[in-house]
């Protein structure tokens, strides 16, 4: 979503973020992949600012205020805002509009997240179907067709990395790590070595710093 707000107007673009959201973690990827200088605001969940609730009451991160007061609510909005307000340098954003990336982000948004969190977070869900059926059903939605199109190059973007990449890696990471184990054991080579690779990638590396 995206909306107008008459707070006075700051010198940066201020992000509302929280580290450990893979959503916030793709905003900030993208934001500092562009090149684009912001402010970053850590929230604590509990305690949310109310100057982001004022701009923003759905009360979830990533949220962008532009300088002009432009509100971006969501965080794939974020993303090609930073590329396109920066010309698109390297077509990172361009790169990730081809149909299967598309439809790999809207799968990695969709019934992964869904089966992702009652696969991290079963005591929060009744369901019947139990987390190894949520687990499976994760493999089936997104990593398996992730690994089958990693296998043909080693990023999304092909060669080199594009938006898709790391606006699905968040996600990837936060599934791995529910159970270390079971995750090397699974058959999903090109997707563990991609992984591996963007858990060391500068990057992400600055993307997780706290805010001073």
């Amino acid at each position: 979503m995206i909306t107008q707000t008459t707070t006075t107007q700051a010198a940066l673009p201020l992000l509302y973020t929280y580290r450990r959201c893979p959503y916030a973690m793709r905003a900030r990827m993208a934001l500092l992949q562009a090149q684009v200088r912001f402010e970053a605001c850590e929230i604590v969940l509990r305690d949310k600012p109310a100057a982001m609730l004022a701009v923003s009451p759905k009360g979830t991160v990533p949220v962008l205020v532009l300088t002009g007061g432009l509100v971006l609510e969501q965080s794939w909005d974020i993303v090609r805002w930073a590329f396109e307000h920066t010309g698109d340098v390297g077509a990172w954003w361009a790169r990730a509009q081809t149909p299967i990336n598309l439809t790999l982000q809207a799968a990695c948004d969709g019934p992964f997240k869904h089966h992702l969190d009652r696969t991290k977070y079963p005591e929060r869900f009744t369901d019947a179907q139990g987390r190894d059926w949520h687990r499976e059903q994760a493999l089936q939605t997104l990593l398996l067709p992730l690994d089958e199109q990693l296998r043909t190059a080693p990023q999304l973007g092909g060669n080199e990395p594009c938006a898709a990449d790391i606006g699905i890696f968040p996600f990837v990471r936060q599934f791995a790590a529910t159970d270390a184990a079971w995750w090397a054991a699974q058959a999903l080579p090109a997707v563990q070595a991609w992984l591996a690779r963007w858990l060391i990638s500068p990057l992400f590396e600055a993307a997780m710093r706290k805010p001073l």
